[in-house]
């Protein structure tokens, strides 16, 4: 296996882990830790390194990006309303996943009306 492989094995891993121990200290540390962009640097290496820093390659990945982080809030806006509600844990999931892929075809439709691609 190349480091590009296993350094966002162990990262994420790390990070998980990080979120359990924090998460007896401040569920907000917690929380924050758990949505700050760890994945997002380690995937833009991964496509940089795979495509040699080809400039297309690279913004059309980054490009996806500031298409999928509509999608990460609404399901965000999804779980926090569901377990306001007193919803159970996995309904909470379902709300915020349903809502992602809601959210995600249609920011994907309007970009293909609109010739965004």
């Amino acid at each position: 296996m190349k480091l590009t492989e296993i350094f966002p094995v162990a990262i994420s891993v790390a990070v998980i882990i990080l979120i359990a121990v924090l998460e007896k200290q401040s569920k907000l540390v917690a929380a924050v830790t758990a949505t700050m962009p760890v994945t997002i640097p380690l995937s833009l290496w991964i496509v940089y390194s795979s495509t040699q820093g080809e400039k297309l390659a690279v913004e059309q990945f980054t490009r996806g990006l500031a298409t999928g982080i509509w999608p990460t809030v609404a399901f965000t806006l999804a779980v926090w309303l569901a377990s306001r509600a007193g919803w159970k844990l996995l309904p909470i999931i379902a709300a915020g996943y349903t809502t992602w892929g809601a959210t995600l075809l249609l920011l994907v439709g309007v970009q293909r009306i609109l010739g965004m691609k």
